[in-house]
């Protein structure tokens, strides 16, 4: 599957001078939401995350891209899911959802840039044994510091920039915040 001629053809792979919601800044962006609005786009995704994912009882990911692949990929293999929501202090799993102590989950997200969403849905698990992380898109440049096990589906680094640090701000490039973090 040419994932990068998928995002292009949806319109997902846009080149300005981005705020990320990691507060950095970029010159690419991915609007994942080109893919996540049509089902038959996101279904290449999601069929090699299926693949990419070890035997789970539990889909978890961070609001709002993670959780909607995390209720996909549950739907297709009759496993549960649940999600994280942002709060004051990061992220909770708000709706006492009943994961038990035994059981198994897989991390689900959409785009991986710093790793700050599934860093804070790691914290929020309480109960059950996390047996990896699961990304359709990874866009970090450098590895992630997180001891668990990380796979992408598409891998598209893309460099990041401190705003301190930006030749697109330097320039005086009109920077746009997209997104749902505002």
């Amino acid at each position: 599957m040419d994932y990068k001629r998928l995002l292009e053809e949806a319109g997902a792979l846009l080149e300005g001078h981005f705020l990320l919601a990691s507060g950095l800044h970029s010159d690419r962006y991915i609007e994942k939401m080109r893919i996540l609005e049509n089902p038959e786009l996101v279904e290449p995704f999601i069929d090699k995350m299926k693949e990419l994912s070890p035997e789970t009882d539990w889909f978890i990911g961070p609001t709002l891209g993670g959780a909607m692949i995390a209720f996909e990929l549950a739907r297709i293999t009759g496993k549960k899911c649940a999600f994280a929501e942002r709060t004051h202090e990061g992220r909770a799993l708000k709706r006492e959802f009943a994961i038990k102590d035994t059981d198994k989950i897989i991390i689900v997200d959409d785009i991986l840039t710093t790793g700050s969403s599934i860093k804070d849905t790691i914290k929020a698990i309480e109960k059950g044994k996390i047996l990896g992380i699961v990304v359709m898109i990874d866009r970090s440049i450098e590895d992630i510091e997180i001891n668990i096990p990380i796979k992408s589906v598409f891998k598209y680094p893309i460099n990041n920039y401190k705003p301190e640090m930006c030749n697109l701000c330097e320039e005086g490039v009109h920077l746009t915040k997209r997104g749902g973090k505002k």
